[in-house]
């Protein structure tokens, strides 16, 4: 495989790119304003607003297109200075799943293009969408628009497939086919890891001179350790939200489906219970997220499963966080555990370690970058409860071990932050605007060989 663009660590005007003056960011299945956590909000929704935000700071304005989801919300809101999201009215104004939006994307483009047409010719400089959905509008709107398209995926039907979790629908056919379509269209694909990269060359063809590897970041000025002694903190953050103070607390954090694999958690800690009763019987599961995706089919299916397996005492489920709330629940936590069998990154194991909590996570996709295996947490190779419960009891009551693993994932965090996965879309943009400029010029003087390059 041809070695890949790589975006992240590039310094800023390392290279004499031209920077977008005004970007249309495509997001059609969620919105950056739906609070992660619920529905099909996760990741995604916090990269898009984050990114959004530092880029109208490096005076990039940025319009994202939305489908609308309610009747109440006002066509345009300003998110921050230099950020509109858009709200597209497309199909009926209630929440549809993602297998139901293909139905609503001409309808979608067709408000997307309708918008452009109000503005002034060359309105936007660049095209970016975000999931499959959007890059089907973007391969449209780049062609109508005359301007180049970036694609970041942040998942792939054919990696899913290939880990699909056990009694999980699988992705559709016409998925794989659209995303197909839009790797062979997209001008450049953002992929948040080499592995993903590696994906999209391997699984779907894509041309290695076309990808570029940009991770996300985390903000790391609301996710950090509490200042002071951690043990009191840890207290604080419990009494805050209801949580037991004493014991310990290994913490889910995320949209409750098969997918993210919460139930990995519940049947360690029977499994820790069998083990070691004395140890689990000072154990408190979080599960804080809600139902999403195919867990939509059985929303009560992990207190089902809680109470089936007799460990009903030992879980505690609470709602979406937000605010202050979410970083004071990762404080909360000796553990935060991310089973999960597949993802494209992994910002929830990223925020944690911001906070100093370990992570638990699973040794799949984005994780295995996203958490330093030994340093800032412990990977575990697949989804065996036993071997998850297992990694409970090794490290639950090893104050020392946990300590240094708290400090390595305080490190392992900074090595990430939002201003330099901008800084690195910033080289990507420069890349696509250059090239298709390139295109457009050899196109004009009749030369075959550069109208037709990357």
């Amino acid at each position: 495989m041809a070695e890949m663009h790589t975006g992240v660590g590039r310094q800023r005007g390392a290279r004499p790119w031209p920077q977008p003056r005004r970007i249309a960011t495509l997001s059609v299945h969620t919105s950056p304003l739906h609070q992660p956590g619920t529905g099909d909000a996760g990741g995604m929704n916090v990269y898009i607003l984050e990114v959004a935000r530092r880029l109208a700071e490096a005076n990039v304005e940025v319009e994202i297109f939305t489908r609308a989801t309610s009747g109440d919300l006002p066509p345009v809101v300003e998110m921050a200075p230099g950020v509109q999201v858009r709200h597209i009215t497309s199909g009926p104004l209630e929440g549809l799943t993602k297998e139901e939006l293909p139905g609503q994307l001409c309808a979608f483009t067709a408000g997307v293009l309708r918008a452009e047409a109000s503005r002034p010719p060359g309105h936007y400089d660049l095209i970016h969408s975000h999931y499959w959905l959007s890059g089907q509008v973007g391969w449209l709107a780049k062609e109508r628009w005359g301007v180049p398209l970036v694609h970041t995926a942040h998942t792939l039907a054919k990696v899913k497939n290939a880990q699909l979790a056990a009694g999980d629908r699988p992705e559709p056919k016409a998925r794989v086919i659209g995303e197909e379509q839009v790797v062979a269209e997209a001008d450049r694909l953002v992929a948040n890891t080499r592995v993903e990269a590696a994906d999209l060359v391997d699984r779907y063809d894509a041309d290695p001179g076309r990808v570029t590897v940009v991770q996300p970041g985390v903000d790391l000025d609301r996710f950090r350790p509490a200042p002071g002694e951690r043990s009191a903190a840890t207290r604080d953050a419990r009494r805050r939200l209801g949580l037991p103070v004493e014991g310990y607390v290994v913490a889910f954090v995320g949209r409750v489906q098969p997918l993210k694999a919460p139930d990995v958690l519940i049947r360690a800690v029977a499994a820790l219970r069998q083990r070691d009763p004395a140890l689990a019987a000072q154990v408190t599961v979080v599960i804080c997220g809600g139902p999403s995706g195919s867990g939509l089919d059985r929303p009560t299916a992990l207190i089902e499963l809680a109470a089936t397996l007799g460990v009903t005492d030992r879980v505690r489920f609470l709602p979406p966080r937000t605010g202050d709330d979410l970083p004071a629940l990762y404080r909360a936590a000796d553990l935060v555990a991310v089973p999960s069998h597949n993802e494209s990154f992994g910002l929830v194991a990223l925020e944690a370690q911001a906070c100093g909590t370990p992570v638990l996570a699973a040794a799949v996709g984005g994780l295995v970058t996203a958490v330093r295996d030994q340093v800032s947490g412990v990977l575990i190779d697949g989804h065996d409860p036993v071997d998850w419960a297992l990694a409970l009891r090794r490290l639950l009551p090893d104050r020392a071990r946990r300590a240094a693993l708290a400090r390595g994932a305080e490190q392992h965090a900074r090595n990430f932050s939002w201003d330099r996965t901008v800084a690195g879309l910033l080289d990507v943009y420069g890349e696509a605007i250059s090239a298709h400029r390139t295109r457009l010029a050899a196109n004009l003087a009749g030369d075959p060989a550069l109208s037709c390059s990357w």
